[in-house]
């Protein structure tokens, strides 16, 4: 089966769109019939759904004809494949499994029940690889760019050991977590950045229109003014005169730093600039710790070995110093030594971390220290966040009224001074 696009009519005369499979674009119109949809238009088959017999060359052809139609911010807009859907869909289609549903049955079923189009594309893509007798692991692994290697490395375990259903469950309740703790951080940060683009607009506002207009009074007049006012003049003139500069100037910077920060000699130095920056630094640390552990668990606890578990979470880890030092606590075990020592000699890692650690191998559960060390440091990380929340709010709304007393002091103060001389 194949999965169309179409585009029709409901029985209430409204236009309706979506994706359904089905065997060919008669079937498609013979199902949406019993529906109640009448189609006018089987727009293509959807991308990844290569039927017997056509070549990828005609398929990439049609799905290119269908983006040159049919693309616009809508379908965009509701296309995108985030870790909540791939959270839902995991634990979905574990429920399915537990149930006994056979995997193809499961993965039909998922076809039917996503909601959006790049995903359901990318199952019906699943299935039809794995209803050609490849395992899932490998029919996932076309779309690691969706899943990511830990996900496709925890199924090939879970395949491997035959608790495939177990392993979906574990996935599931990792990737909610992380969507969670990423949502909390997002929540945070999206009070400061508002306040900024409210006060920047304001003090732009300020700068370019009204300080020109009232400081227009004070060149007509022979008085000497505060340095304040002075300083407040030259910066408004300077902003209207030069903002074709100044403005190219500072997103070129940005533009330019954003590169640097990236790039392979740029990035190492700036994460470990992260790590020593006071209030921030500490709570990246801790996240990374924290995503370290609760990583390596699930895929140790999933049966992934520990060589290939520790390789997926240094690429899971984005701070380049944290990653370095799991690379080299790899290399370490590869010949003979524990995950602990390496973990100490760094200097990176918390003490409670890698006397954790030592302890879990010692007694044989690493998986389950690992997991108690994620849960300190979430713990730890949420009280941070909220802190930070708590401390952020008030020093905006101190910086903002900084800045509109400055601009209201530099007006007042000539302005009273002539009062005063008029008197």
């Amino acid at each position: 089966m194949a999965v169309f696009e179409y585009k029709g009519l409901n029985a209430a005369g409204k236009s309706v769109t979506g994706l359904k499979e089905a065997d060919s674009p008669r079937s498609l119109r013979a199902v949406l019939k019993k529906d109640g949809i009448f189609v006018t238009d089987v727009v293509a088959e959807a991308e990844g759904s290569l039927k017997p017999g056509k070549t990828a060359k005609g398929a990439a052809k049609a799905a290119g004809s269908v983006l040159a139609q049919d693309i616009n911010l809508r379908r965009l807009a509701r296309g995108g494949v985030n870790t909540d859907d791939i959270a839902v869909m995991t634990r979905q289609l574990a429920t399915l499994l537990k149930a006994g549903v056979t995997l193809v049955e499961a993965l039909t079923a998922m076809v039917d029940q996503v909601e959006k189009e790049q995903l359901k594309r990318i199952l019906s893509d699943v299935k039809q690889r794995v209803n050609e007798g490849s395992s899932l692991a490998d029919a996932l692994g076309h779309h690691v760019k969706t899943f990511g290697p830990l996900f496709i490395n925890m199924i090939r375990a879970g395949e491997s050991s035959g608790a495939l259903d177990s392993v979906l469950l574990r996935l599931a309740e990792f990737t909610e977590g992380q969507a969670r703790l990423r949502q909390k951080i997002v929540g945070t940060m999206i009070y400061p950045v508002i306040m900024m683009v409210i006060g920047g607009g304001v003090l732009i506002m300020l700068m370019t229109v009204v300080v020109p207009k009232v400081t227009k009074i004070f060149d007509d007049m022979k008085v000497t003014l505060p340095w304040t006012t002075k300083l407040l003049i030259f910066s408004s003139k300077f902003l209207q005169d030069y903002w074709f500069i100044v403005v190219p100037m500072l997103i070129g910077g940005a533009v330019a730093f954003l590169r640097w920060s990236r790039s392979e000699s740029g990035k190492p130095k700036w994460d470990r600039v992260v790590l020593k920056i006071p209030v921030f630094g500490p709570l990246v640390r801790q996240l990374a710790v924290a995503r370290f552990a609760r990583t390596l668990a699930t895929l140790l606890k999933s049966g992934v070995p520990l060589l290939t578990a520790l390789d997926i979470v240094k690429n899971v880890i984005t701070n380049s110093v944290m990653s370095a030092v799991i690379d080299t606590a790899r290399d370490a075990i590869r010949e003979g030594e524990s995950i602990a020592n390496p973990l100490k000699k760094s200097g990176e890692f918390p003490p409670l971390v890698f006397h954790m650690v030592a302890i879990g191998e010692r007694s044989g559960q690493l998986e389950d220290m690992l997991l108690n060390v994620a849960e300190s440091y979430e713990s730890s990380v949420n009280v941070r966040i909220g802190a930070l929340t708590a401390l952020l709010e008030p020093m905006m709304i101190v910086l903002m009224g900084a800045v509109i007393s400055f601009v209201a002091f530099s007006i007042l103060m000539p302005i009273l001074q002539m009062n005063s001389m008029v008197h």
